[in-house]
């Protein structure tokens, strides 16, 4: 499987935040521990061991088998849970949503990096063990992120109403969901490999949540993933002094606000990702999950009639802390404190948001993550390639902007130069001699003589770009074939990894699709990924 790579800032795909975190640019490292590289995770596992609590490997062991009681579980992820009991094994994490079928391509890439990285630390320090971690985000309440894949250009969406956390959501409309997805599927071996998968996650489980962690487990089970639901009493139990503390004291709220504000001064005018609110807990309880706010000493729950004195809601914290929900300030500190984790692998929204949390880490005395961009792939089909190449047309082209690329190949193919440079070059020679000579008389000729070369420049740009027009007119066939090529491997001008579903190229290529991007995937290899399938 032919390979190819080009670096993330030239996709322009990705924000400068996260091409400046990748080049190590000193105005960045006040806000992460340590970079990612392979020599770096020496002295990361020695920090872990230090601060991590040891005595909650046994409660992180006993949810988790808890947690797969209802599942065939490898041998491989069963030891990788048996090793979790010991000091010198350490996790790898990644986490995502709930997507329906998975969603986009991307969560695949998230959980081979993390897989991988496990692999090439294993390598690297041989006396130490490393377990990759998928965290599911059951708490989370956004469902109109989560309730549809895409397929073949169309929108596959499961439609019903709810609320609270999604991972309680029963799969009332999922046959009919399974109806209309299966109805799109061919007679092949492969068609039927993916109707059993739909039909055995979400028609034989009552819950998000189960059939999400069937469906993962089924597909990475192999490879030794364990999968980790967060909303489980046991472990919210070792987050209770930290929801307490929230609680109390809002000390994530003046942390991540002091770090915004620090990056805000920053020369580079980066984009804050999430700002903090003075308390970044949710209250989870019989399908509701909705802030907490405080009010002259009165804590409630938002939008409900729930009440408390400050010794009410602790007594509630303590009695089920279960009921304690993190936002997306707080979920990452509730993630470290539970896991001897050492890194966390996201995409570049994710890594974003995590880089303005560090001094809250600092704060709690929570060892901080070294935080690793996942692996972004595009995968291009041997005839697609064949088309480019005919076309005269480079894989990295594919990522400008469709205009750009149109104009780009009609350049390219034209057998007039469109290119006006020198005629531009030449005129601005000639009058550096009318300068020459404004320069004898008054100003009010030099303006003159400036207007002029504004005029002639302009008409000038003017022919260039109706000769441009009139040739992509003259090309439009070899054009639209372009332009139909992009559309495939861009959908919606964007990443194929933000739109498609592994269910595409399951449809062709089966179980391996998987197996080759867990051999071709490197997560501290820091360049776009070209994949031919």
């Amino acid at each position: 499987m032919p390979t190819d790579c080009i670096p993330f800032k030239e996709t322009n795909y990705f924000s400068s935040l996260i091409t400046d975190y990748l080049d190590e640019k000193a105005d960045l490292k006040p806000f992460y521990n340590r970079f990612p590289s392979l020599e770096n995770f020496e002295a990361q596992i020695e920090e872990k061991q230090l601060s991590y609590n040891k005595s909650n490997r046994s409660d992180v062991v006993k949810a988790l088998m808890m947690q797969y009681e209802d599942l065939s579980i490898s041998s491989m992820t069963l030891t990788n849970i048996d090793l979790l009991k010991h000091g010198t094994t350490f996790t790898v994490t990644t986490g995502h949503q709930l997507n329906l079928f998975t969603g986009p391509l991307y969560f695949f890439y998230k959980i081979i990096s993390t897989i991988n990285l496990c692999k090439t630390l294993k390598d690297r320090y041989p006396h130490y063990n490393f377990v990759p971690v998928y965290w599911m985000a059951t708490e989370d309440h956004d469902f109109e992120e989560i309730n549809f894949f895409n397929f073949k250009g169309k929108k596959v969406q499961w439609n019903r109403d709810g609320s609270g956390g999604v991972g309680e959501f029963d799969l009332q409309g999922l046959d009919q969901v399974y109806e209309v997805f299966s109805a799109q599927l061919d007679s092949s071996i492969n068609a039927k490999s993916l109707k059993k998968l739909f039909q055995q996650a979400y028609l034989e489980h009552d819950t998000l949540t189960k059939a999400t962690r069937f469906l993962v487990n089924k597909l990475f089970s192999i490879y030794g993933l364990v999968i980790l639901d967060g909303n489980d009493p046991i472990l919210k139990k070792l987050y209770k002094p930290f929801i307490e503390d929230e609680l109390i004291h809002q000390s994530s709220f003046k942390k991540v606000s002091n770090t915004n504000e620090a990056l805000n001064a920053l020369p580079s005018n980066y984009k804050i990702q999430v700002n903090p609110r003075e308390i970044n807990l949710f209250y989870l309880h019989k399908h509701i999950r909705e802030r907490i706010l405080e009010t002259d000493g009165v804590f409630g729950v938002l939008d409900t009639d729930i009440r408390w004195t400050k010794e009410e809601l602790l007594a509630e914290v303590n009695e089920h802390p279960e009921r304690f929900s993190p936002n997306v300030i707080l979920r990452p500190l509730y993630q470290e404190i539970i896991l001897p984790n050492l890194c966390y692998i996201g995409g570049g929204g994710e890594l974003a948001y995590w880089l303005q949390l560090k001094s809250n880490f600092e704060a709690q005395n929570v060892t901080f993550p070294m935080l690793l961009l996942r692996n972004s792939v595009l995968l291009i089909t041997a005839k697609q390639k064949e088309k480019l190449e005919k076309m005269k047309v480079s894989v990295p082209d594919l990522f400008l902007k469709q205009d750009d690329l149109l104009t780009k190949v009609t350049k390219s193919i034209s057998d007039i130069n469109i290119d006006f440079s020198s005629q531009k070059a030449q005129l601005q020679k000639q009058f550096e001699g009318l300068y020459q000579l404004a320069d004898q008389t008054d100003k009010s000729f030099k303006g003159a003589v400036a207007a002029q070369e504004v005029k002639q420049i302009k008409g000038l740009e003017n022919l260039e770009k109706r000769l441009l027009k009139a040739q992509k007119r003259k090309f439009d066939d070899v054009l639209e074939r372009v332009r139909m090529l992009q559309d495939e491997l861009f959908p919606r001008q964007s990443l194929q990894e933000r739109h498609m579903n592994i269910s595409e190229f399951y449809l062709e290529y089966g179980e391996d699709i998987i197996q080759s991007l867990v051999q071709h995937l490197d997560p501290l290899h820091s360049e776009f990924l070209i994949l031919e399938v």
